[in-house]
């Protein structure tokens, strides 16, 4: 392959051509960041509705391009660089439903035995590192999982619960566990 990376950006209006001088790492991100960095800036300002949190994910966008070994392949920067903030931008509204959830069911607890700052954030980001780790399961396996190791329900209360036998409870469960172990 040629070491000079042309990226095409595809616009309503104009059509615009990124040739680097150099096949320089930096400085193919050095123009992919000036050419695209308002623009993602906007999108995801418009999907988020706050621009603190849009800048943030630029950011964060572009540090995971700064981890990537090899940005010559990249021939529609807007698609790839879409592609990675979606992916940041679901797990920022992942964390947020839970951080709301997580506030929200300690708020109805007395002063005296509300968690500290601290403890509040390490329980958000275990319940966020959780969440990850159960996402791809079925409902099915997710609650049996869920009601088991945080309820303490039994097999049989599973069961009755999701309509399924004792035995499709011990294999949800088994299932969940042997996908936390490969999540890890």
């Amino acid at each position: 392959m040629n070491n000079t990376a042309i990226y095409q950006e595809v616009d309503a209006c104009t059509v615009n051509t990124i040739t680097p001088t150099t096949p320089s790492r930096d400085l193919l991100i050095t123009e992919l960041y000036q050419t695209h960095n308002s623009w993602l800036l906007g999108w995801l300002r418009r999907k988020l509705g706050c621009s603190f949190d849009a800048a943030d994910l630029v950011q964060d966008t572009f540090s995971r391009i700064l981890q990537k070994d090899d940005l010559t392949n990249i021939k529609e920067p807007r698609a790839y660089l879409t592609t990675i903030a979606h992916g940041l931008l679901v797990n920022h509204v992942r964390r947020r439903d839970i951080e709301k959830a997580y506030l929200e069911t300690i708020s109805h607890l007395p002063q005296a035995e509300a968690p500290s700052p601290e403890t509040i954030n390490i329980m958000i980001e275990t319940l966020t590192k959780i969440d990850e780790m159960l996402d791809g399961l079925s409902g099915k396996v997710r609650n049996a999982f869920l009601w088991f190791q945080l309820e303490g329900l039994t097999h049989a209360q599973i069961a009755a619960r999701l309509s399924v036998s004792v035995s499709s409870v011990r294999q949800y469960i088994a299932k969940a566990l042997v996908h936390c172990i490969n999540t890890e």
